[in-house]
């Protein structure tokens, strides 16, 4: 069984990925913008928040946009981020993926953004671009 082709919203926000030491506190300046996403493991901290508020001495990687699976999504739903990344990765776009409770979030480096919907476009994704 494979997933339906959903539709995904593009979010406004350029966004950072940023690497924390794995006992550091989560940063007021990370809580700003429209998603913050937080994972800590045992070796690191991995933040991901808009990208205006980061520091420069901070690890990042700046730049990335968000493409938001409109939801939410059931969880017996199959292969939505392997649909997706397919057709981006046979684009020739890598991607940054993360999940949360109610669907999927798909970030791209902003220089790839229209191609990425371009690609997501000609398989068959309604793409929608908001506040933008």
């Amino acid at each position: 069984m494979t997933s339906p082709k959903l539709a995904l919203e593009v979010l406004p926000d350029e966004l950072a990925v940023c690497r924390l030491p794995v006992d550091a506190p989560v940063p007021k300046w990370a809580w700003s913008g429209e998603l913050t996403s937080i994972t800590s493991t045992d070796e690191e901290l991995s933040l991901v928040c808009a990208a205006d508020p980061v520091p420069t001495e901070i690890t990042h990687t700046a730049g990335w946009r968000a493409l938001k699976v409109r939801g939410p999504l059931d969880f017996s739903l199959v292969g939505i981020l392997a649909g997706i990344s397919g057709v981006l990765a046979d684009a020739g776009i890598s991607i940054f993926a993360i999940s949360t409770y109610d669907t999927d979030y798909v970030l791209v480096q902003g220089s790839q953004l229209d191609a990425a919907v371009a690609g997501l476009e000609g398989a068959g994704y309604r793409v929608v671009k908001v506040g933008l």
